[in-house]
This record gives structure tokens, sequence and C-alpha cells, in this order.
């Protein structure tokens, strides 16, 4: 668990509407930033009734990029509505945020949203997990020189992914994973990132070693896909739940 930096809860309390949640993302979460890696921000907020009722509604998603206090920051939030929605819609970008340890700010409905999430998780989250590692790979391998970065988020997508099928629990740290999966060659490429620049390049990548590697784990994340118990679809009851929740959020920020 990583320390929250005051800094960080001064950002938070900055943000122009009230939060549901905020944790911190990226490099951080997934257990590999480098000394120079900004702090991804992601939370979802509140947009007040008289944002919402009109014929446009604005601000659904906030963002903002920059350095505050010598801090870089990648700041990105939902509103409520947004959220929830793209919860139904099996984004693991959402489930990850939502279940990060790294919790900058947290509400009671937090909890309550995490509990209720459980019922979003699908088989076909493995979808988001497929088309991550993919783009990824794509990257690792079309440049020159290679970086690390998009390596490692080759294994720890499809480590994510084929642990979700298998337990239904989301765990995005990478170095978490490998406790269980044992990749021998990951501690290494870990602390060449912990080490070095976020740009840091691998001048002695093996490529056709990777590519094995990729490939195999990616059969192994469709026969984790196959095998999955995990339901098809959100149920009535979770859509419910979630639409429950937004109400009396809503309602109760304007009390």
């Amino acid at each position: 668990m990583m320390n929250i930096s005051p800094l960080l809860h001064r950002i938070t309390a900055a943000q122009p509407y009230p939060l549901l949640f905020a944790t911190i993302s990226g490099a951080h979460l997934y257990g590999f930033p480098s000394p120079d890696s900004d702090f991804d921000l992601r939370g979802a907020h509140v947009l007040p009734l008289t944002k919402v009722l009109g014929l446009e509604v604005r601000d659904e998603t906030v963002e903002d990029s920059r350095v505050i206090e010598g801090l870089e920051m990648d700041i990105v939030s939902h509103d409520v509505k947004k959220f929830f929605g793209l919860l139904l819609k099996k984004n693991g970008y959402v489930l990850e945020q939502l279940y990060s340890p790294h919790i900058v700010q947290a509400t009671l409905e937090h909890a309550e949203l995490k509990e209720i999430a459980k019922g979003c998780i699908t088989r076909h989250h493995s979808h988001h997990y497929f088309g991550f590692s993919e783009t990824q790979w794509e990257l690792f391998a079309k440049e020159s020189p290679r970086r690390l970065k998009p390596l490692l988020y080759v294994y720890r997508v499809l480590l994510t992914g084929i642990w979700l099928m298998r337990t239904g629990e989301v765990e995005a740290n990478l170095v978490t994973l490998n406790e269980t999966f044992r990749l021998p060659y990951l501690p290494d490429l870990i602390a060449r990132k912990l080490a070095g620049p976020e740009q840091s390049t691998l001048d002695d990548a093996d490529l056709a070693f990777h590519q094995g590697e990729y490939e195999r784990l990616r059969l192994q994340l469709q026969a984790a896909h196959d095998a999955s118990t995990l339901r098809e679809m959100p149920d009535e009851t979770t859509r419910a739940a979630l639409n429950d929740l937004l109400v009396r959020v809503r309602l109760g920020r304007e009390i």
C-alpha cells in the first residue's frame, strides 16, 4: 500500500465537483512506477441536479493534466451516472479504478458501490483484456528502440484478465499477480522500470521470446474465459441497486 501524499488530498479536495471516490491508478497501481511517473488520479464525481436536468449535460467527464506543486498529475473523473454505465459495459478500466487499494478519498457510497459492482463482473470482461493486451503488444513490437512500459502492460493486462476470469477478483498489481503466476523474467523487467525513467527502453529485448509468452498467455486467458463460472451479464438486481444508489447520491448531494 502506497503512502498517500497530503498534496494528493489537497488536489482531490480542489476538484470542481464532489467526489464519490478518488483512487490512484496507472503505474503506481500496477506495481512498476518509474521515479518520473506521473500520478493517475481517477474517480467518480457527482454533478448537481441543475447540471443534469437540462437539455445538455456538461462535465460528464472532467480531465486535467498538468504539474501541480511539482507533482505531474493526470486527473480523470466521470459523473456517477456515466461511471455506473461503464460498470455495466464490461469495462475493465473502471473496475480497476473502483477497486484500487490506493484510496485518496472515499465515502460510504464508495464502499456500497464496491459491493454492488461485484455483480457487474462478467466473463466477458476478458474481451477488455484481450483488446488492451493486443494494443500494447503491437505498440511494443513496432517501436525501435522498444520501450519497457508497453511490454510490462502486456503482461499486467493478461495476468489481470486471467486472474479475474478464474477468481472474479480484480487484481491489477503485477508484483502481486506474479506471486501466483511466477513468471521468472518479470522481476528483472519490473526492477528495470522501477529504477529507470518512464520511457525506459529494452536494448536487449528478445522479441521472439516475448511474442511466445504473449501468445501463450492469451491462450491461457481464452481458456480461463471458456472455463469461467462468472455471469454472462449483470442481472436486474445489480442494475436496480446501481439505480437506487445513483438516485440517493444525486438527491443527497442537494440536501
